[in-house]
């Protein structure tokens, strides 16, 4: 494959308080096998050069692993392939000459810091709440002390699996955390280590993700469409259902 001339179209935002609008650049002879961040660095190497101030965009491993590369392209969050962050995005499925469209993560919990950063510390705040076990201190115990099912671990392992990158928020109509919030819940109902604290747990994160301004879930599924991970909103339904339980019990 040839090398790529793209016209990106980049949201551009000092602060939270600014307004902020779109800005047009244009970025020539690109190798195919860039990833979409290595583009990026090249966008911004160019500004540099040219005296101007480069886009800021949040990244970290570049693996997939850490959720930090938060950006709306061409208004999907991470890009157009499925299961792919955007770090894992390849420069290979865009067209020469095309028009790429670049947004941070849209959402009142998620204000943005500058340009395409946001600040996604309300999940950290959740996750203060109960997405944790407490135990007692020492060496670790042997990974197999405890017998679990295997399809039991696995559905554990499926929530796990989930990196708090928030494109499930990005992508709902409503702004809803439901999908990261459940993986978390989930992750740990499932497991004896998380049933100690099991309906504490899911009360409490529930109620400061409503705290945090997310909205609430309508079953639109859009959040598992976009999902890197690929996350079933049928931990949705458990996260329900959990909550439920603590309640009636409480």
């Amino acid at each position: 494959m040839g090398a790529l001339n793209l016209t990106l179209k980049i949201w551009r935002q000092r602060s939270s308080s600014d307004n902020g609008c779109f800005k047009t650049y244009k970025v020539a002879n690109l190798n195919t096998h860039m990833s979409f961040l290595e583009m990026m660095d090249v966008l911004n190497e160019q500004l540099v050069m040219n005296g101007d101030e480069p886009v800021a965009f949040d990244h970290d491993c570049r693996e997939g692993i850490c959720g930090m590369c938060s950006m709306v392209i061409n208004g999907r969050p991470h890009g157009p392939l499925k299961g792919t962050t955007t770090c894992q995005l390849h420069m290979r499925h865009f067209s020469d000459g095309e028009t790429i469209t670049i947004e941070p993560w849209r959402a009142k919990a998620f204000p943005v810091i500058k340009d395409l950063i946001v600040d996604r510390s309300s999940f950290d705040r959740i996750i203060q709440e109960g997405g944790y076990v407490s135990v007692n201190t020492g060496s670790a115990p042997d990974g197999n002390a405890i017998p679990i099912a295997k399809h039991v671990s696995e559905d554990a392992f499926d929530a796990a699996a989930c990196i708090g990158c928030g494109a499930c928020v990005a992508s709902c109509k409503n702004a809803s955390a439901s999908l990261f919030v459940s993986a978390k819940v989930s992750q740990l109902a499932l497991l004896p280590q998380g049933e100690p604290e099991r309906e504490e747990r899911v009360i409490n994160m529930v109620s400061k993700m409503d705290e945090e301004g997310f909205g609430h879930c309508t079953n639109t599924g859009a959040c598992e469409a976009e999902c890197p991970k690929e996350i079933s909103i049928e931990y949705i339904r458990k996260m329900n259902l959990e909550y439920h339980r603590a309640k009636i019990k409480s």
